[in-house]
């Protein structure tokens, strides 16, 4: 009854039923999975529970990546809370959030794969900073995992969730859509705002290739998740003053799809193009490969 495929077939389902995206979700992953809604929340809780920890364990000046390439960027950027920053307070703490998250991952830390590993670090930079900076309640925090949810789920049913297969435009860019629609719902945003928010992010990294240095999720991958953290603020804030992605959002979403099929192999996760190729990051490669 509330299972939904595409995007317009979830805002006719809030506008039906008089629910948000959130309850929408709720009800169509109870139905799914079996499960009560409070089996769901309580699920979404210990995710919730995760990323927090995770963030923490970031913020850690010593933490470092198995491959040596990052570590300390989220405590680094986060130190200029105190020192000032050009960019405020709640994006520079939900930019420290997502780089803490993604050095976690590369030390091989727990982390939520939201929607991927690669991709980790977004959604709860995001959620995180909002929630703290708006003073929302975890309720609150637990019901823009929905939403986000909802975003994410569209976006697996029609196009793809995974770098090998469609790009960093499906990591990447797709947490960032998925974190855009959540940060328009913890500001009070309408449903068909959340998926503008999330078409303007999709948008904006449509094409973005995946090439992992030495094959390994550190270099491009953490400070993508930085920018696409910026990006999915700035598409929320858009939506929020009222503006529209003129492509819909399930459209994006189709075109994400075909442009990932059109992307060269040598550009998704293979590490044989882009970054991977330059000749600094072949000579890291020889590192590695020579420590092994």
């Amino acid at each position: 009854m509330y299972q939904f495929h595409r995007g317009q077939d979830l805002l006719n389902l809030c506008a039906q039923h008089d629910m948000s995206i959130a309850q929408v979700m709720l009800r169509a992953e109870a139905d799914e999975r079996g499960w009560e809604e409070k089996q769901v929340l309580s699920e979404l809780d210990r995710a919730l529970a995760v990323m927090e920890e995770s963030v923490q364990k970031g913020l850690n000046a010593e933490i470092k990546s198995v491959g040596g390439l990052i570590g300390g960027n989220g405590f680094k950027l986060y130190q200029r809370l105190s020192t000032g920053s050009i960019c405020g307070n709640l994006v520079l703490k939900a930019v420290s959030y997502a780089l803490a998250v993604t050095e976690v991952n590369a030390a091989m830390g727990r982390i939520v794969a939201a929607p991927t590993a690669g991709a980790s670090g977004v959604i709860p930079g995001i959620i995180l900073a909002v929630t703290e900076e708006k003073k929302k309640s975890r309720q609150q925090a637990i019901e823009a995992l929905l939403v986000a949810g909802a975003v994410g789920k569209i976006i697996a049913a029609n196009a793809t969730l995974a770098g090998a297969e469609g790009g960093c435009q499906a990591e990447v860019g797709s947490a960032s859509a998925m974190a855009s629609a959540a940060a328009v719902y913890l500001d009070g945003g309408s449903a068909a705002m959340s998926l503008n928010a999330a078409a303007m992010a999709l948008k904006g990294l449509l094409g973005l290739v995946c090439d992992p240095v030495a094959g390994l999720v550190e270099v491009p991958c953490s400070k993508r998740n930085a920018t696409g953290t910026v990006n999915a603020l700035i598409c929320a804030e858009m939506s929020l003053a009222g503006i529209e992605s003129v492509i819909p959002f399930d459209e994006i979403v189709d075109a994400m799809f075909r442009v990932g099929r059109l992307i060269s192999p040598d550009l998704r996760e293979t590490a044989r193009g882009g970054c991977a190729l330059t000749p600094t990051a072949q000579a890291i490669t020889r590192n590695i490969s020579s420590d092994i």
